[in-house]
């Protein structure tokens, strides 16, 4: 089903890889074009500054891709919380358990072109969108390393990989926290995505009255509106600020850009 317009106030809560920017094959390749800064300025304006990136990226990786703007974020499935523009940065920190099994997986695929780990605090991505041949070995890998992890984590496997999670790193619960602060409160939330990772978000959102919607999605999904790829999310987005409500533009909210950028 099409999303509907919003025609209440309504928060943005946007993943990045997949739904803003197409996927590459190494989590480095992407890069962020005007046109988009361009658009999140704008829907940021649009909703006063209730806009958020939802991800599994870390907030200092959100900030240099998208620099020199510092949109309010919630990294790493929300273990980092950016909660404000340019405001305090909540960080995670690396278990030594993780380290170890990302070491010994690392020197395992060592010699398996086009598979790339990313280690991202308490949170290991296994990209093998260049290699899916691999996959079924890093995945079987992965759950036999598993067991060397403390209790309260787990394995979820995407589009091209698998991340380790800590049980606690929920998209849900990163958007249930912004909906509590001031920016965000009372509006009817928007999130959009397009793998497992944000089927929790999906889920929490129409629980709340929201619109949740998947792009591209494979099989079965909490979502209840769906896109086709990025250029539609894009699309999206700018007729959804062309039919934004009378804002309010409360004092303080417009800027989202970083001062010192």
């Amino acid at each position: 089903m099409n999303p509907p317009k919003p025609e209440s106030p309504f928060a943005l809560f946007l993943d990045i890889d997949g739904t803003l920017i197409e996927h590459q094959a190494h989590p480095d390749g992407i890069a962020v074009d005007d046109e988009l800064r361009d658009l999140l300025v704008a829907a940021g304006e649009a909703v006063d500054g209730a806009l958020a990136f939802v991800t599994g990226r870390s907030v200092a990786m959100v900030d240099r891709i998208f620099a020199p703007l510092a949109i309010p974020v919630a990294g790493l499935y929300g273990l980092e919380h950016r909660l404000t523009p340019g405001g305090r940065i909540e960080t995670a920190d690396e278990p030594e358990d993780v380290a170890a099994v990302a070491e010994a997986m690392q020197r395992e695929f060592a010699e398996a072109p086009g598979v790339y780990f990313e280690r991202k605090g308490p949170v290991l991505a296994i990209h093998t969108r260049a290699a899916p041949e691999a996959f079924d070995a890093v995945k079987a890998s992965a759950e036999a390393a598993l067991a060397r992890l403390p209790a309260g984590y787990r394995i979820v496997a995407g589009n091209a990989g698998l991340e380790f999670l800590p049980v606690g790193a929920l998209k849900s619960a990163a958007i249930d926290r912004f909906m509590q602060i001031e920016a965000f409160k009372g509006r009817v939330p928007v999130f959009i995505g397009d793998d497992v990772s944000d089927e929790s978000g999906f889920a929490f959102v129409n629980e709340v009255g929201g619109v949740s919607i998947r792009v591209r999605p494979r099989g079965e999904t909490e979502a209840r509106h769906t896109l086709p790829d990025v250029a539609a999310v894009r699309k999206w987005l700018a007729e959804a600020i062309l039919a934004c409500p009378v804002r309010s533009r409360r004092s303080g909210s417009l800027p989202v850009t970083d001062p010192a950028g």
